[in-house]
């Protein structure tokens, strides 16, 4: 009588289809440890099965790319011999479940994916979205994620320098925690995962294997429903310190010459990490699972594979270079155990108490895993909102969109986070874009994440667009040339011909502002699924294609910050007026509505107006610089106002579209008096105490009030 039945299967997340290749794979009916394994690497969270076909569309080289995706992160040249090494990762499901493991082992594991490429991580960004405020729910979620972000971090000595936080009920059954890592290396020395050398030792590092996290990637790729309090034991527990000493031993070794090749054991654990590494270097892997280190009594070769146990790493050493290696994991108090070798048979091969446990050939888990043209919907254009009355106070209106939970200060969520470890911080959050000095040397890298989900709900393709070019305008507006992105993709069931409709117009819309830009996009993550049918009806998220965009800074003297510096100065706009209400924060905090298009990106103009202001600050002509985004001209100006702690007088009154209108591709930027600036359109004066005869005061008290009064609440 088979074991494997139709509801092993089914709990395995296979379809009949999807089974049906696994008997075709292998010649034969998989025993449990095998249907395990073809579960996990068939899961969309580590095959992208849905996305994989839109994916190869990107943009993904330039000159200075030096490895786009496909590996565990991307690599950019940032010349003088060195490189930045970055990406970003989603960590969803767990972080709904238990919010401070989930958000703290997103850290942990996106952290793994850049130093095992060789680079010394620099600093940390997050990109959060939560749903209502008011949800009973949520203040327990934004504390206990801010908290696990905030725990590893510091712990682990990355200082976390910036990133976005958005409030929106579409969220409210299914949050979003994603996390980007960057850090520096030297070309020289980076470190990638395809395993070579027929008989070369495969070495296990790092923490024990416990039973935690297993079918984590197995539940990333499903959506949620009422018993998802009950998969507690499928979220990772992280362990910072033991992280801390995991990226020293690993660049302690990483400066001999013993590495072949390195992975992080991520989702699907030991699964995912061996089968990747034999299959990109076309050769096949044997392990003996008796010598797995475990944390467990009677763990079994299935739990050992499926286990997502934190801070660990696979290795492909070269012959003889055990002793050393394991000298330096032993003084660093970690793990250590040779537990397999390099093959040429193309099969993964697993030995458990002197029997073959598993035997798979490697080809279907990976490059010949299922790949499917969903169909898909075209998202409808959204009617033209109209024409709007306006505003009968522009002034109470500005102070109701500063204090909204989107604009409001962000100051509680970021004193948590150790921002300045390191001492090469120059920027973080409250700015345009983070800025951390390369260390000993005057460059800077410039990070933003960003991304606006209402306008990809409105239009996808629009709205991928706009979160690329966001990026590139934050980047742009500290003074640093936006070099590449990386993305997590965060949409609901890919399976709803409607849901794919949005997948495929925000990757077009992306891949358009890529390539105009001229701005690869060299690593990312997708998470579906993301929707919740807890909440009633099969909630979905909105599309949420989450950008994190990095640039380079030749000499970090010349940095732009968004304070006034001084009154009596000039006050600029470069960019169009404001006309576009569509889509926007004013029309939804204000008037309660949530309709029209969402604005339009005029690629060639976002360029042109990213090197001007670019060259402005480079040549010292101005003295601060602001992006205008989410809530429109009136509230960059406040928000330069609040930060310099200097009112601006305006020339001439606003319209309502002028004072909150989202129109793309434009800057605040001043000058001292005297100073004339071709091609932009003078809008006052800096002094005084008010904005919009509103005063600094006022303002500053409804912008910190959301925060402090939630949490003290």
């Amino acid at each position: 009588m088979s074991q494997i039945t139709a509801e092993i299967v089914a709990a395995h997340g296979l379809s009949e289809e999807e089974y049906a290749r696994v008997l075709g794979a292998l010649g034969r009916e998989p025993n449990l440890v095998e249907l395990g394994i073809f579960s996990v690497m068939w899961s969309e969270h580590c095959s992208y099965k849905s996305s994989r076909i839109h994916l190869k569309k990107l943009p993904t080289t330039a000159p200075w790319v030096i490895c786009g995706p496909g590996e565990n992160a991307g690599v950019i040249d940032i010349g003088d011999g060195q490189a930045a090494i970055f990406k970003m990762e989603s960590h969803n499901h767990p972080s709904y479940i238990e919010p401070y493991q989930g958000a703290a082992t997103g850290v942990g594991g996106i952290l793994r994916d850049v130093f095992t490429m060789g680079a010394r991580p620099v600093a940390n960004m997050n990109a959060l979205r939560f749903g209502r405020p008011d949800h009973p729910k949520m203040k327990h979620l934004v504390q206990g994620v801010v908290a696990g972000i905030g725990g590893y971090g510091n712990c682990v000595g990355v200082p976390t320098v910036g990133g976005e936080t958005n409030f929106h009920k579409a969220y409210d059954g299914n949050i979003l925690v994603n996390a980007m890592t960057v850090g520096v290396a030297d070309t020289d020395k980076i470190f990638y995962s395809a395993a070579t050398g027929l008989g070369n030792p495969i070495v296990y590092v790092g923490s024990k294997t416990g039973r935690d996290g297993i079918h984590g990637a197995t539940m990333a790729s499903a959506d949620f429903d009422e018993k998802s309090e009950e998969k507690r034991p499928t979220v990772q527990v992280g362990d910072p310190f033991t992280e801390k000493l995991l990226i020293e031993a690993c660049l302690e070794l990483m400066a001999t010459d013993a590495i072949v090749a390195i992975q992080d054991m991520g989702a699907a654990g030991l699964t995912s990490s061996s089968v990747e590494m034999a299959s990109k270097g076309g050769a096949g892997i044997r392990l003996n699972m008796n010598m797995v280190p475990c944390r467990e009594e009677g763990m079994t070769p299935y739990e050992m594979m499926l286990s997502e146990s934190q801070e660990r790493m696979l290795m492909v050493l070269k012959p003889g270079k055990e002793p050393m290696a394991e000298a330096i994991f032993r003084k660093w108090e970690l793990d250590f155990a040779v537990i397999g070798e390099v093959t040429d048979t193309g099969h993964m091969v697993l030995e458990w108490n002197g029997e073959v446990v598993c035997d798979i050939p490697l080809d279907p888990l990976a490059d010949d895993a299922p790949l499917y043209d969903r169909p898909h919907v075209p998202t409808p254009k959204p009617a033209p909102l109209g024409a709007l009355p306006e505003s009968a106070d522009i002034g109470a209106d500005l102070v109701k969109l500063i204090g909204s939970p989107d604009l409001a200060n962000r100051r509680w969520i970021f004193e948590q986070y150790d921002s300045q470890v390191g001492a090469d911080t120059l920027q973080k959050s409250g700015g345009d874009a983070a800025v951390v000095r390369v260390h000993g040397t005057d460059k800077a890298l410039a990070i933003s994440t960003d991304c606006t989900p209402r306008y990809c709900f409105a239009d996808p393709y629009e709205g991928g667009k706009q979160a690329v070019a966001e990026t590139f305008r934050n980047i742009c507006a500290v003074g640093a040339t936006p070099l590449a992105i990386t993305n997590c993709l965060n949409f609901a069931n890919p399976q709803r011909p409607e849901i794919m409709g949005q997948i495929v117009g925000c990757l077009e819309g992306m891949g358009d502002a890529c390539r105009a830009l001229d701005y690869p996009i060299v690593s990312g993550n997708v998470s579906l699924y993301n929707e919740s049918k807890a909440t009633g009806g099969g909630s979905a998220i909105l599309p949420t294609p989450a950008i994190g965009g990095v640039g380079l800074m030749l000499d970090h003297e010349k940095m732009a910050t968004i304070a006034y510096k001084a009154e009596g100065e000039t006050v600029w706009l470069l960019g169009p007026q404001g006309t576009h209400l569509g889509q926007s924060l004013y029309l939804r905090e204000v008037l309660g509505r949530e309709e029209g298009e969402a604005p339009a990106v005029d690629l060639a103009l976002e360029r042109r107006n990213g090197e001007q202001v670019r060259e402005w600050i480079a040549d010292g002509k101005v003295t601060a610089v602001h992006d205008i985004s989410d809530g429109g001209l009136l509230v960059a100006l406040t928000e330069m106002a609040l930060a310099g702690k200097i009112g601006v007088t305006l020339d001439a009154p606003l319209t309502t579209a002028q004072a909150f209108g989202e129109d793309q591709s434009r800057y605040v930027v001043t000058t001292p008096a005297g100073v004339e600036l071709e091609g932009a359109v003078k809008l006052g004066t800096t002094g005084g105490q008010a904005v919009a005869g509103v005063s600094l005061a006022v303002l500053r008290e409804a912008n910190e009030a959301f925060f402090r009064d939630w949490m003290e609440g």
